[in-house]
């Protein structure tokens, strides 16, 4: 077996040129460590696509020297394995010192489109921040990463993504023995909204400027030109992650943990444990087993945007203006700016969702009203918008079966159709416009867990599929409807886990 520490010493091995400029930059705010050797590594899934994308070598990482990688037995050249550290409010209680507790960041490569871009390994044993938890993972949540991932890139959402997954061989203990496995994460960084708190909660200013610096030469340079950077470089994060929240929200996708050490700064989706879409529209959908209060229900996720970023805020303060008053003062201005601007991103992005290529002072009711007459007609939230556009092709019909009481939708339509007369686009144009924004196919829960249940009993060909068919989430092919049909009706409420 190789160590986990062992170079590997190969002349074909794969080559990762990696540039890690984080271990270089801010010491304090990691420790190095190594990963756990696994007794009998089996490669589950590897992304060949995204490989090329980092300018990887597929065909030399689809090998064993590759699964020792992937499995942490063998580090690659160049690289320095670290568990960052970060804090973070969970469910509103701040924690000073969470930090990677099963994760290590093998370093960073310059990708093809010259993105700097992390990779990661989840659930390659103990880490200095494991604070008691083994470090390992499962079967099922690290394919659940992978699928989940995956599919919110297919649907153009940002989001952290996945090289590969490995069984272990080992068997990990939660309620039961399960299978363990580890999965290869990329992503723009895993800086979060609690790495900045993590140095604040010490009381290092100096450090968590540093932090502040590397964030802006790293993902937002244009603002370190800024009047005031430090308040440009929030009103950016800001930015970009009302526009996340805001696709979240327009393919009724639930994060299900929104704490502030689940938020990046880059504006990327990260950690699917407990996450889950939504099938029947309802405001107050919670699928989290660990939300009892409903926190991160749907309709609250645009809320906790904003109390999360505020934390972001209050970290900032010493560097925004040497007046405290005055620094509280303009992050405030720049914090009452991120509903309206989350509300702009969200209208834009459902404007398109039915059809529309204008404003008017009208859109907001009418789209709000849509939403009312499918939580009340208890209709399918991706159906309804993917068949939308079959009402523009004459076929009433696909819409209106969705709803148990359809006389609501009728009026709706009514009004929908008079407002696209406005625009004065083709039926057919406008229809296909609509099919490129409303996904037939979703991560759809039961298919999920149909997918990991199988997978964990050593059968992967329904993930396989349901990772193909995801990949494409707006061409409707024909002997997949399967994929696009709502849960069967239980009466139980579908729950998700955290799976640590």
């Amino acid at each position: 077996m190789v160590k986990s520490n062992e170079t590997i010493d190969d002349p074909n091995r794969p080559h990762f040129n990696f540039d890690n400029s984080f271990a270089r930059s801010l010491e304090g705010f990691f420790k190095f460590c190594q990963a756990e050797p696994v007794v009998a590594p089996k490669l589950l899934q590897f992304n060949h696509a995204l490989a090329e994308e980092l300018g990887l070598d597929p065909v030399a990482l689809d090998s064993d020297a590759g699964l020792a990688i992937f499995s942490g037995n063998a580090a690659p050249e160049g690289s320095e394995p670290l568990a960052q550290a970060y804090a973070g409010h969970q469910f509103g209680g701040f924690s000073p010192q969470l930090g990677d507790g099963r994760a290590l960041l093998l370093g960073e490569v310059i990708d093809t489109r010259q993105r700097r871009r992390d990779i990661q390994l989840k659930g390659s044993g103990r880490t200095p921040f494991s604070r008691g938890g083994d470090g390992k993972a499962a079967v099922g949540p690290v394919l659940r990463e992978y699928l989940i991932g995956e599919g919110m890139h297919a649907l153009g959402i940002p989001t952290t993504r996945a090289l590969a997954a490995v069984a272990t061989g080992d068997a990990i203990y939660r309620e039961t023995p399960l299978p363990g496995a580890i999965l290869t994460r990329v992503s723009a960084s895993h800086i979060r909204v609690g790495t900045f708190q993590y140095g604040a909660a010490r009381g290092d200013v100096d450090k968590v400027r540093k932090l502040a610096d590397y964030s802006i030469a790293r993902h937002y340079p244009d603002t370190a030109d800024a009047e005031n950077p430090y308040l440009a470089f929030f009103a950016a994060v800001a930015d970009a992650q009302a526009a996340l929240v805001a696709r979240w929200m327009s393919i009724g996708f639930i994060h299900g943990v929104m704490n502030t050490d689940n938020m990046t700064i880059s504006g990327e989706t990260i950690d699917y444990g407990p996450c889950a879409f939504m099938d029947s529209y309802a405001r107050s959908t919670v699928f989290s087993s660990i939300d009892q209060h409903g926190r991160y229900a749907y309709a609250n996720q645009p809320e906790i945007l904003i109390w999360n970023l505020t934390r972001l805020a209050e970290t900032l303060i010493p560097f925004v203006d040497t007046d405290k008053d005055r620094a509280i003062e303009l992050l405030t201005e720049t914090i009452e700016c991120i509903q309206p601007l989350y509300e702009s991103h969200w209208l834009a992005g459902m404007r398109s969702k039915i059809g529309l290529s204008t404003e008017d002072s009208i859109d907001l009711q009418l789209i709000n009203d849509l939403l009312s007459v499918m939580e009340g007609g208890h209709a399918d939230f991706t159906l309804v918008f993917r068949r939308l556009s079959q009402v523009l092709r004459g076929d009433s019909d696909a819409v209106r079966h969705l709803f148990k009481e359809p006389g609501a939708f009728d009026a709706w339509a009514q009004r929908w159709q008079k407002r696209l007369e406005q625009d004065g686009i083709a039926a057919e144009t406008r229809a296909q416009a609509m099919d490129r924004v409303n996904p037939i196919y979703i991560p759809r829960n039961h298919k999920v867990e149909e997918a990991l249940a199988a997978a964990v009993n050593q059968d992967t060909v329904p993930f396989s599929k349901l990772l193909a068919v995801l990949s494409h989430p707006f061409d409707e092919v024909e002997g997949n409807e399967a994929y696009a049909e709502p849960a069967p009706v239980t009466g139980r409420p579908y729950r998700t886990f955290c799976g640590t």
